[in-house]
């Protein structure tokens, strides 16, 4: 992937935190945790990612995480959800920033590769990540590569600032409308192509 390839960065977050976002920016897990928020984020998942160390660098849960395409695993699996989320856009400018580095996959896989914003970006199959789709019928093995490749993420230390945040996608009028509610300042719309 080249840094052309990236027209924006998205987050994954409930609609009650935006006005909190707008103040806080988008917080790694271990500042969060200080702040009352409405987690969208799964145990099981969050369990695996405490406690992992990025060579070189820190703990996962000392960055906030952003995805490529949120049009992924993850959205998929809060498809439940879709009147209280909503895909935060972010300015790909964020990955000018100190220290951010590059997961090639869901940062949580026993197989991912941290790397430094130049290389890491090298190592991403843009085709991949933007895939509409990550299933290959019998193919288990692949499916799993390519789920966990739907979940390259940008980790960011501690915070992305919001003044890095554009705007706002939501799955449909009813949280179109709980979004546009909080006064918060950022564009929303509908866009029923990242959502399930």
């Amino acid at each position: 992937m080249n840094r052309g390839d990236i027209s924006e960065l998205q987050n994954i977050v409930h609609i009650e935190n935006v006005p909190s976002i707008m103040q806080h920016g988008i917080l790694s897990h271990k500042r969060a945790e200080r702040i009352g928020h409405q987690s969208v984020a799964m145990a099981e998942i969050q369990d695996r990612r405490k406690n992992k160390q990025i060579p070189g660098a820190r703990r996962l849960h000392d960055y906030a995480n952003l995805y490529f395409d949120a049009h992924n695993p993850m959205l998929s699996r809060l498809r439940s959800k879709n009147s209280e989320i909503c895909v935060l856009r972010v300015d790909a400018a964020v990955l000018d920033l100190p220290g951010v580095i590059i997961a090639d996959q869901n940062a949580s896989s026993d197989y991912v590769l941290f790397s430094p914003v130049a290389s890491g970006l090298t190592l991403l199959d843009k085709d991949r990540i933007f895939a509409r789709y990550w299933k290959h019928g019998d193919d288990q093995i692949e499916e799993w590569r390519h789920k966990a490749e739907k979940c390259a993420e940008v980790l960011v230390p501690d915070c992305v600032p919001s003044e890095y945040i554009r705007g706002a996608f939501v799955a449909n009028t009813i949280a179109l409308r709980a979004f546009e509610a909080l006064n918060c300042g950022l564009p929303v719309s509908v866009n029923n192509g990242i959502f399930f």
